[in-house]
């Protein structure tokens, strides 16, 4: 039975966050809110908990696309590739907010992704995400839970969230009500940065 925590957004109590961070660290599945929609994640170092966040998305984890949450840009040359000024500048301008940008992957990404070329990495404007990041060390994974009704497509409700996942996962954290409108995902792998998907982030960047 998952656990069910209140951290407020706007000041995320430490006790709270640590508790969370300690059932990251332990492998634990915890759903958390982000700028965008409520999503699920793990600890990116923890292979049983990235094998689970697969099974759970029906997917095969080699194929899965998870992006990394990242406190900031400071952890990117961990698991990226050195990029342009340009490149940097926009990620500077976008960033913390409500964007996905697909950067080329380097040696460095956890042995699970090695195959892959590429990176999805967030920094979400939502300071209960970052802060479990900073207090976990390294990034989570995000992929958003997406609701099987055809109309809703995100749930928005906490509580809704815990109801349906509750059994599932091991913590949902009640951050007040989600967006229903996902990121907005840029590829900037190319000469030119591609939209892949409109969402919550504005395309004049």
């Amino acid at each position: 039975m998952a656990q069910f925590i209140k951290i407020y957004e706007d000041n995320p109590n430490p006790k709270d966050i640590k508790k969370v961070v300690d059932v990251l660290r332990n492998g634990g599945l915890v759903i958390y809110p982000s700028d965008t929609v409520y999503a699920l994640g793990c600890d990116i170092t923890n292979n049983r908990a990235l094998e689970k966040v697969a099974q759970l998305k029906g997917v095969k984890l080699e194929k899965a696309n998870f992006s990394f949450v990242c406190e900031d840009l400071s952890n990117l040359s961990d698991y990226v590739k050195q990029i342009d000024s340009a490149t940097f500048k926009l990620l500077k301008r976008a960033l913390p907010g409500p964007y996905t940008f697909i950067l080329p992957g380097n040696n460095n990404l956890p042995t699970v992704f090695k195959k892959k070329k590429e990176v999805g990495i967030r920094v979400p404007d939502n300071t209960i995400a970052r802060a479990l990041v900073n207090g976990l060390g390294n990034p989570i994974i995000s992929t958003s839970i997406k609701d099987e009704d055809e109309v809703i497509e995100y749930t928005t409700d906490p509580e809704l969230i815990y109801e349906k996942w509750h059994k599932l996962v091991d913590v949902v954290i009640d951050g007040g009500y989600g967006d229903n409108v996902a990121s907005t995902v840029i590829d900037l792998t190319g000469a030119e940065p591609v939209l892949i998907r409109e969402g919550k982030g504005s395309l004049e960047i």
